[in-house]
């Protein structure tokens, strides 16, 4: 019989727990085959759920591995987030001294964290994506609205295409004509299955601007990996705010992004987001929030 594995899932991007995005966080993974990391992700049906490894170089924290229901990923924001909680909360819990930061492994590249505390308790980190912004095809307004079963007009244009972007996982960004249009969204499976994969991606991250130019109320849909509607999405959110930071005019400048998502579907989430432009080009894009501990258990593959 295979030796049981510890988990722990917390709620991310959100200070209380059944708000946010859930995640399971599997402990001491050595010994799990890929096979058996995407059964137990299917088992949780999570958007995402993370298997934790030894670092290969000594000077970095864990190497993290990342599996949506359907398949793996190289990077995700609120898995981050959410492991980095879970491992300062296990380093606390023996009374040993948490270290500040920390650095994941990941299939992108290094992922580094900040860990945000309150009362000098973890709460939450702050992550740096892991790659520069990659800016991808664009398609017509007419094609998105068909993925999200809204209207060629409900699509707003005039900053920039639905296009593809991203900072290590790419995603259809479009920005819609009115918070009322978002509401309205709903993904057609159909449709994603004919138009995204010749993309390059299967996932779409519709926003509208808030009362501030710097805040953004945001929705994403990736139901070809069996996720309807994700609650929060903070690798989406990372390339979107990255892909707007660029159109600045400013050869230097760091902006500040404040990003709701999940109220339309009952599990309201606030990302919190910042982009720095260094010699006229998007230098870094970091995602923060805080993350609450939900349930601990063990799971066993035998």
């Amino acid at each position: 019989m295979s030796r049981p594995h510890r988990y722990v899932t917390v709620d991310v991007f959100t200070d209380r727990v059944f708000g946010g995005n859930p995640l399971a966080v599997v402990l001491d993974a050595e010994g799990l085959t890929t096979a058996q990391m995407q059964s137990i992700a299917a088992e949780f049906n999570y958007s995402e759920t993370t298997f934790v490894l030894p670092a290969r170089a000594p000077e970095h924290t864990a190497n993290v591995r990342i599996f949506t229901p359907r398949r793996e990923v190289p990077f995700a924001g609120h898995p981050n987030v959410g492991t980095a909680l879970v491992l300062a909360r296990q380093i606390e819990s023996t009374g040993r001294r948490c270290p500040e930061r920390m650095v994941f492994e990941e299939a992108a590249g290094l992922v580094p964290l900040l860990l945000l505390r309150e009362e000098g308790r973890a709460v939450g980190a702050e992550l740096k994506a892991p790659q520069p912004l990659a800016i991808g095809a664009s398609i017509s307004a007419q094609d998105t609205a068909d993925c999200l079963s809204l209207h060629a007009r409900d699509i707003e244009p005039a900053t920039h295409p639905p296009q593809v972007a991203s900072v290590g996982l790419p995603f259809l960004v479009t920005q819609l004509s009115s918070r009322e249009a978002l509401r309205r969204a709903k993904p057609v499976l159909a449709i994603h299955e004919r138009i995204l994969p010749p993309l390059g991606t299967d996932s779409v991250f519709a926003y509208v601007r808030g009362p501030s130019r710097n805040e953004l109320h945001a929705r994403m849909f990736s139901p070809l990996d069996g996720v309807m509607e994700d609650p929060a999405t903070g690798s989406a959110t990372a390339a979107t705010i990255a892909l707007l930071a660029s159109f600045s005019l400013a050869n230097d400048l760091e902006i500040g992004w404040r990003i709701e998502q999940g109220g339309d579907m009952g599990r309201p989430s606030v990302l919190l987001g910042r982009t720095t432009r260094r010699g006229g080009r998007v230098d870094s894009v970091y995602i923060a929030g805080h993350a609450v501990p939900v349930m601990e258990g063990v799971l066993r593959t035998s």
